[in-house]
This record gives C-alpha cells, sequence and structure tokens, in this order.
C-alpha cells in the first residue's frame, strides 16, 4: 500500500525533531543528508507545508534549534544580482536563447562555489539543521547531486534535509520524477 502525500508530509516534523536526524543516528556515519521527495505538482503544497507547519512546528517543538532554509533559486539570483550578471543574463538569453546563458553562467554557477556561499550565507557550521528548497526553480542551472557533493566537506556535523521536487530511491535523483540526475547515494530518504 502506497503511502499519500498528506501522510509522508505528516511524518517530516516528527523525523526532523528526532535523534536519529539532529545527531546524525541511524546514517551510518555519514553526514546527516536527508531528502524529502515529493511529486512536482504538489510544490506549492509543499512550500506552503515548510512555511506554516515545518518551520514554526520546529520552533515549537525544539525551541532552542538552530535551523535556516535557503532558498536555492533566491541564492543563485542574489549571486547574479551581486556581480552585476542578472540583467545581463536576461539580455543574452532573449538574443542568444538558453544554450548560450547556461553555457555563459556556468562558471559564476559552479556547485562549488554556491555550496561555499551556502554555508556563509545561512551560517552553517552553526547550525543543528539546515532546509534546502527551491531545487526545481533552479534547473538546469544547477545539478543537485554535484550540488550536495560540494556541501558535504561544508557541512561537518550539521544535517541537511532538501526538499526534492521529484523521486529519490537511495541510488539516484530524478528531477520532476523525469530527468535523472547522476548517480548519488549519500542522502537518505527522509520518509518512505
Amino acid at each position: 500500500m502506497k503511502t499519500s502525500l498528506e501522510e509522508r508530509l505528516n511524518q517530516i516534523l516528527p523525523r526532523l525533531a528526532s535523534p536519529d536526524v539532529l545527531d546524525n543516528r541511524g546514517a551510518g556515519g555519514e553526514i546527516g543528508f536527508w531528502i524529502f521527495d515529493y511529486p512536482p505538482e504538489h510544490e506549492m503544497q509543499m512550500r506552503s507545508w515548510l512555511a506554516d507547519v515545518i518551520e514554526p512546528g520546529l520552533h515549537k517543538l525544539k525551541p532552542g534549534l538552530r535551523f535556516a532554509t535557503i532558498d536555492l533559486f533566491e541564492c543563485v539570483i542574489s549571486l547574479l544580482e551581486e556581480r552585476g550578471l542578472l540583467t545581463k543574463a536576461f539580455d543574452m538569453q532573449l538574443k542568444q536563447g538558453d544554450e548560450a546563458v547556461l553555457k555563459s553562467l556556468r562558471s559564476v554557477l559552479k556547485e562549488d562555489r554556491l555550496a561555499a556561499r551556502i554555508v556563509e550565507m545561512t551560517g552553517a557550521a552553526d547550525l543543528d539543521l539546515l532546509i534546502v528548497k527551491g531545487v526545481g526553480a533552479v534547473y538546469p542551472m544547477l545539478r543537485t547531486h554535484t550540488l550536495l557533493s560540494a556541501l558535504h566537506p561544508h557541512m561537518r556535523d550539521t544535517p541537511l534535509l532538501m526538499l526534492y521536487p521529484g523521486r529519490y530511491d537511495g541510488l539516484s535523483l530524478r528531477l520532476f520524477s523525469k530527468l535523472t540526475d547522476d548517480n548519488y547515494y549519500r542522502a537518505f530518504s527522509l520518509v518512505s
């Protein structure tokens, strides 16, 4: 019997507040990278659940918990704005197309640079949990498996939850339940 999305959503908060996640127990000695996958057509429901249930629920269940949520799309936009590239990227896309702008931005949006920026923006070393959202919005500018790999050396003992619009089977990520990323097996499914 397949668990409904509603039932899975209701399991997020208790799992996030559990010692397994927060203390990296049950993760085979690996850094606690967790993925909650969901059908991409439920993106708006997931955003609402995060803002209305998960974040306030963590504050209530674990009042001293230091956590942050970062939106990858907002992170990319702010990086491009800081470097004076956002308007140029829009212009290039209109004149030369998607491929040209993606190729042009590749060096700016390297996953290792973005990982360092995420850690800096959130103060991840001082957090008890980092939540990452906005994965679908940054496609095809970023590859999730590469970003996760780039985050590993930065996160130390800070667990990470990535909200993923697609499927994760413990071996591979399928963005939008269609696009297969390279294998990534260092994360754990938060909820089955």
